[in-house]
């Protein structure tokens, strides 16, 4: 994780480290991508941000909604159980305000 600057930067592999995942099967790495295309996509409405790689801050979020949706076993992102950070984060970056 830490030679990761850019969202666009994030690999399967990263997010199975982060996850601590010790054998990553085939069903996982497709649960993976899955849930790293659904965290982009949830930045990108909440924010209005096209380019996330812009924001270096946004690789932290990608990897705390990952594994929010990892945990919990959704594919979906709850925004009344939000976690703080991710919260405060894409506030910073938000102008999709109204």
């Amino acid at each position: 994780m830490n030679d990761v600057t850019k969202v666009s930067d994030i690999t399967i592999e990263n997010l199975a480290n982060y996850l601590r995942l010790s054998e990553v099967t085939p069903e996982d790495v497709e649960l993976l991508q899955t849930l790293l295309n659904i965290s982009k996509t949830f930045i990108t409405k909440y924010t209005g941000r096209e380019n996330l790689d812009d924001f270096s801050d946004f690789v932290i979020v990608v990897y705390l909604l990952c594994q929010d949706m990892y945990d919990n076993r959704t594919l979906y992102v709850d925004k009344g159980d939000f976690n703080q950070t991710i919260q405060t984060i894409l506030g910073m970056h938000s102008i999709n305000l109204l």
